[in-house]
């Protein structure tokens, strides 16, 4: 228990939990729009935010917010109004992210093992101030995530209808992009760029085994990214007393060893909610009653269609056709 009074796991415990509600709150909606790889897109372009602070001698930090949230407003817009298609353009943020943050490190004179810090995450390493700015921008991402959840659903789910309902759905895309950005460099210190794409979406496939409505879904997910990031982080601890334990595949590895065991049980709920609702409930149409025993008699004031048939007028109630005073027919 000793180890929990040091002062770098403290600051570690901090940045982990922060990091475990940002990733999933953000990632739902990415997984809600079929972009799971985007948080992968975006921590390659995060790299070359890195490199450009460890280039000019700033907080490497601050650098690689500002550029991913500009390299997913660029993806954001290539993916609405270009004629690439959206994978096409995540590819080019892997490749041009990456090669951009090697060449900008270099020319920093800094070597790969620095970079490695922010590639595979050093969460123990992390100083207090960037423990404040992990909370920080953490706050920030939660409580947009889940205060704007309404709005930010309709977007994701449905954009035509989101249109339909007055809502600003480009606006709310660049939002849910910039919330991407942010979430990873929030945890680029935790799990690191390279796997920061797991921690947004892992939790979230998690929950969806075992929950049936978004908001259950949101908030499952954030709390499966707190036990994963904790527990991860714990587990390596431990572990470094044996061997040499990094704790960002550990985060990583727990939280697809929870997925591991929701998917059964998640297929096990779907197969007994088949078997105690089989078929829909069908309603009995009162317009299958016959006419003689119909409510009410039809006739020219009773607000039904009237269709002339031969000599006579039919009256049409939601497509049911009636003779009129109860009188029964055969249809031609």
């Amino acid at each position: 228990m000793e180890l929990f009074t040091l002062a770098f796991m403290q600051r570690a415990l901090l940045a982990a939990l922060f990091t475990g509600l940002a990733a999933p709150a953000v990632g739902t909606y990415l997984v809600q729009r079929r972009l799971a790889l985007m948080g992968d897109g975006i921590g390659h372009v995060a790299v070359t935010g890195v490199a450009l602070g460890l280039l000019t001698g700033t907080s490497p930090t601050w650098t690689a917010v500002v550029v991913a949230a500009l390299g997913a407003v660029v993806i954001e817009v290539i993916r609405e109004r270009g004629h690439t298609n959206g994978d096409v353009a995540l590819a080019l943020l892997f490749y041009g992210g990456l090669a951009g943050g090697v060449l900008l490190t270099g020319l920093a004179g800094q070597s790969a093992t620095r970079l490695q810090e922010y590639l595979f995450g050093s969460i123990t390493t992390i100083s207090s101030t960037d423990v404040w700015v992990t909370i920080a921008l953490a706050a920030v991402v939660v409580l947009i995530c889940v205060g704007l959840a309404p709005q930010l659903f309709a977007v994701s789910q449905d954009q035509e209808f989101a249109k339909v309902a007055g809502l600003r759905v480009r606006t709310y895309n660049v939002l849910v992009a910039v919330l991407a950005a942010v979430s990873v460099t929030v945890a680029m210190r935790t799990v690191g760029l390279l796997l920061v794409s797991a921690l947004m979406v892992v939790p979230v496939a998690t929950a969806q085994q075992v929950t049936r409505s978004f908001r259950s879904t949101l908030g499952t997910a954030m709390g499966l990214g707190v036990v994963a990031s904790l527990g991860g982080l714990v587990i390596s601890a431990f572990a470094s007393f044996h061997a040499r334990v990094a704790p960002g595949p550990t985060i990583v590895l727990l939280a697809l060893a929870g997925f591991s065991l929701a998917w059964p049980l998640g297929v096990f709920l779907r197969s007994r909610q088949r078997l105690r609702a089989p078929f829909p409930a069908i309603g009995t149409d009162e317009h299958e009653i016959a006419c003689d025993t119909h409510p009410h008699e039809h006739g020219p004031d009773c607000g039904h269609v009237a269709v002339r048939h031969g000599d006579h007028v039919d009256y049409v109630h939601d497509g049911h056709r009636h003779a009129p005073h109860g009188k029964h027919y055969d249809e031609h």
